[in-house]
C-alpha cells in the first residue's frame, strides 16, 4: 500500500513538473512575443493547482512514511526548480522498489 502512495507522489510530481515546463517554456514565451496573455493564465492556473495537490500529497506521504524533514524540504524545493521534479522521481522510485 505504501508503495502505491509513493506511485501516486511520482505521477502527480511528473505532471507538475511537464506543467512547470509548459508555463516556463511554452506560455511565457507566447505571453511576451506574441502578446498572448491567456496562455500564462491557463498553464498558470493548472500548475498552480497541480503544485498545491503535490505539495499536500507530499505533507500526507511525510507522515504516512515517517520521511525526515530534510528529505521533505528536498522534495519540495525541487518542485521549484526546472526538471527538478524529474530528478527526485528516481530517488522515489528506489524507495518505493525497495
Amino acid at each position: 500500500m505504501i508503495s502505491l502512495s509513493i506511485r501516486t507522489l511520482r505521477i502527480l510530481g511528473n505532471i507538475e513538473g511537464v506543467s512547470y515546463i509548459l508555463l516556463l517554456g511554452v506560455a511565457m514565451p507566447m505571453k511576451y512575443f506574441f502578446e498572448m496573455p491567456m496562455a500564462v493564465k491557463i498553464v498558470g492556473m493548472a500548475h498552480g493547482v497541480l503544485f498545491i495537490a503535490y505539495c499536500l500529497l507530499l505533507a500526507v506521504q511525510m507522515k504516512a512514511n515517517k520521511w525526515n524533514l530534510l528529505f521533505g524540504i528536498y522534495l519540495f524545493v525541487a518542485t521549484l526548480i526546472p526538471f527538478g521534479t524529474f530528478v527526485t522521481d528516481r530517488k522515489l522510485s528506489k524507495i518505493s522498489a525497495g
